[in-house]
C-alpha cells in the first residue's frame, strides 16, 4: 500500500512502553505529526537521524508539529534507547509491523532481516490528512527535512 498526499491518515496506537500507549488520532488533535519510520534503534544512520532532530527540537515546535518516531524495535528497547540518547519526542514500537504495513513503509528483507521499517517521513495534519509523504528505499538516506518543514509552514 501507498500513501500519498491528501489521503488520510491510517489511524494507530502503538505501545511507548510497558502499559504507555500512543495514538496518531490523539496526537493529531493537539498539533501537525511528523511521523518518522526508522529502521532499527542504536545503528549510525538511525541515530544520526534521531539525535538531529533532538538537537533542532524547538524548531519543530515552532512549526507547530510533534515529533514521532516508529519501528519494529520492542517498547523495552525503545524505551531505553530514548532515555541513553535523551530524546524528548515519543519513540513508538511497531512490533508487529502493522502500522509500517498500513504506510508502506516495510522491508520483506533487510540485510537478512524480515519486516524491518524502511525510513519515511509523512506530515500529517490537525485533520489526519497526509500532507507530505516519503519512503525511502535505501536506508543510509535521510528524509528531505527541508520539504517536510516547507510543507508544515504552508499548512
Amino acid at each position: 500500500m501507498t500513501i500519498e498526499p491528501g489521503d488520510a491518515a491510517p489511524d494507530f496506537t502503538l505501545p511507548r512502553a510497558p502499559g504507555e500507549t500512543v495514538s496518531l488520532s490523539d496526537l493529531t488533535a493537539d498539533r501537525n505529526v511528523v511521523l518518522l519510520f526508522f529502521p532499527l534503534a542504536w545503528s549510525s544512520v538511525c541515530t544520526k537521524e534521531l539525535c538531529s532532530l533532538r538537537d533542532d527540537y524547538d524548531s519543530w515546535g515552532e512549526l507547530d508539529a510533534e515529533v514521532v518516531g516508529i519501528s519494529v524495535d520492542s517498547p523495552f528497547a525503545l524505551q531505553a534507547w530514548s532515555k541513553e540518547q535523551g530524546f524528548q519526542y515519543p519513540l513508538l514500537s511497531d512490533f508487529n509491523r502493522q502500522v509500517s504495513r498500513a504506510y508502506g513503509a516495510i522491508y520483506d528483507e533487510f540485510f537478512g532481516l524480515e519486516g524491518v521499517s524502511k525510513r519515511a517521513a509523512f506530515v500529517i495534519d490537525r485533520n489526519g490528512v497526509v500532507r507530505h509523504a516519503e519512503v525511502l528505499e535505501n536506508a543510509g538516506e535521510l528524509p528531505d527535512f527541508d520539504a517536510v518543514r516547507s510543507v508544515l509552514e504552508s499548512i
